[in-house]
């Protein structure tokens, strides 16, 4: 196995891992917008709790695009021919959450946000169900042929899998989402979302750890079910510190379950891509898929020096809006009226 392939597979899982992590709480920070806030205010509180920091954390998502595509072109034209269905309407998903965020507090009515707040919470579902549908499939299998082209109608992808998967992300975001919102606020939506993480936690993880276990069970190593087990510890841990309150201590819990178990399951699919349902010989590989050497090493200059520089701005921005925010921080909403010209 080449070397420089095999850094970039374990790049890509990084960024994924990555995106998930990050963009997992606001994904579920959307959805609890529909299901857990009662006022205006609730929403408003849990809508600046991710403010300064959402847009940041999508660009993973451009970012883990790119990359495959540069790294790994036959991975990357495979899955958008493949499951072209389900990526445009994940990346519509993300469209009506964005624009969500932006427009929701630009009319004065409460018909104008709350149709704004469906959007948000909708497109966040969407948008989680779509990756995660995606990504498992990527790790159980899709029917491909020896060209990497789909073999089937524009629905062959659709099965268990997917299903189970675009829950198990729609489940942690929902969970990741509820915890961080206990971590970053005061007051009833403090309360409300550990209470979620302590009653539903359980339940919504369970679609997450039937991927895992899904993978494992297929190709899964030694060292992969270790970290299975270390997974395990970690959301445990997690749930009893949420039970416990202690929001901080819960966060790295559930993150530590993310990371492991993600883990876990590109470490047991390696160095398959996307394995073919058809006949495993025409499985994409990080042999057979990957760019050449050339461009692989200028990726890999130019990510050395460019990678740590985002670590550092993203980091720096978690830090200075770290403090948690109440209601009372809220100001008065209003509309500003845009000017009209003297003549």
């Amino acid at each position: 196995m080449e070397l420089l392939p095999t850094i970039w597979f374990v790049a890509i899982a990084a960024l994924w891992i990555g995106y998930l992590l990050l963009e997992g709480f606001d994904l579920g920070v959307g959805m609890h917008m529909l299901v857990s806030a009662r006022t205006e205010n609730q929403r408003r509180l849990m809508l600046n709790s991710i403010g300064p920091v959402w847009d940041g954390n999508e660009v993973w998502l451009i970012t883990v695009g790119a990359a495959t595509f540069a790294a790994f072109p036959l991975w990357y034209a495979s899955l958008f021919s493949t499951l072209y269905i389900p990526l445009t309407l994940t990346l519509l998903g993300l469209i009506f959450r964005a624009v969500a965020i932006e427009y929701r507090g630009k009319g004065a009515t409460d018909r104008w946000r709350a149709w704004w707040d469906r959007a948000l919470g909708i497109g966040s579902f969407v948008a989680a169900f779509g990756v995660g549908a995606m990504l498992t499939l990527t790790t159980t299998g899709l029917p491909i042929n020896a060209n990497g082209d789909r073999v089937g109608g524009p629905f062959a992808w659709l099965n268990g899998y997917a299903v189970l998967g675009g829950l198990a992300v729609v489940g942690f975001c929902l969970v990741h989402g509820a915890v961080f919102l206990s971590l970053k606020t005061l007051g009833p939506v403090r309360e409300r979302s550990r209470a979620f993480v302590v009653r539903w936690a359980p339940v919504a993880l369970l679609p997450i750890v039937g991927w895992v276990l899904a993978v494992q069970f297929t190709t899964g190593t030694v060292i992969t079910w270790g970290l299975v087990v270390l997974a395990v510890v970690a959301v445990v841990y997690g749930w009893t510190a949420a039970r416990a309150g202690r929001e901080g201590r819960a966060f790295a819990g559930i993150a530590a379950f993310l990371v492991l178990g993600a883990a876990s399951i590109f470490a047991a699919a390696f160095p398959v891509l996307i394995p073919s349902t058809i006949d495993s010989a025409f499985d994409l590989t990080v042999a057979n898929a990957s760019s050449g050497a050339y461009t692989l090493g200028v990726m890999s200059v130019v990510t050395a020096v460019g990678l740590p520089l985002v670590f550092v701005y993203q980091g720096y921005t978690y830090w200075v809006f770290r403090r948690r925010l109440s209601e009372t921080h809220l100001p008065e909403a209003h509309i500003v009226e845009p000017a009209i010209a003297s003549r």
